[in-house]
């Protein structure tokens, strides 16, 4: 089942659960899925849907960062809401000390020495890791890996 028509099952299952904010988040994600396959000219492939959850995970990441430092509470719980009904959708998120051990075996395969090799090592890493973890984290264990 594509992640289209499993957002549209949920979609139906929250119309008939009443559950609003479920319901708001699931049709916000079915029009970036069907927004991008317009762009794109065809069906996602499922590194192309993952790309587009992702996309949608980072902005409610982004913004609850905004709305914690401008002490807004209501936006605080509705954009938390938010970023659990898109986790489900997503892959599920690899533990720091996993990312640590594909990132040390990504180095090992690139034959990388130090901060040189930073940019050969982050495009292989992202890679390999792509939609398992944050971008942040990976960069930050990168980095400390090849110093």
């Amino acid at each position: 089942m594509s992640l289209l028509e499993t957002l549209k099952s949920d979609m139906i299952k929250a119309m008939k659960a009443r559950d609003k904010d479920t319901l708001s988040v699931v049709r916000m994600l079915k029009a970036a899925v069907q927004n991008e396959q317009i762009e794109l000219g065809h069906d996602l492939t499922p590194d192309e849907e993952i790309s587009v959850l992702n996309r949608e995970y980072k902005q409610r990441k982004e913004s609850l960062a905004e709305f914690k430092k401008a002490g807004r509470d209501d936006l605080i719980e509705k954009t938390t809401a938010e970023m659990k009904v898109v986790e489900k959708y997503l892959p599920k998120q690899l533990s720091a000390d996993e990312v640590k051990a594909k990132v040390t075996e990504v180095i090992k395969q690139q034959n990388a020495s130090g901060m040189k090799d930073f940019g050969k090592v982050m495009g292989a890493a992202m890679k390999a890791l792509k939609g398992q973890a944050d971008g942040q984290l990976v960069n930050k264990t990168v980095k400390s890996l090849l110093q």
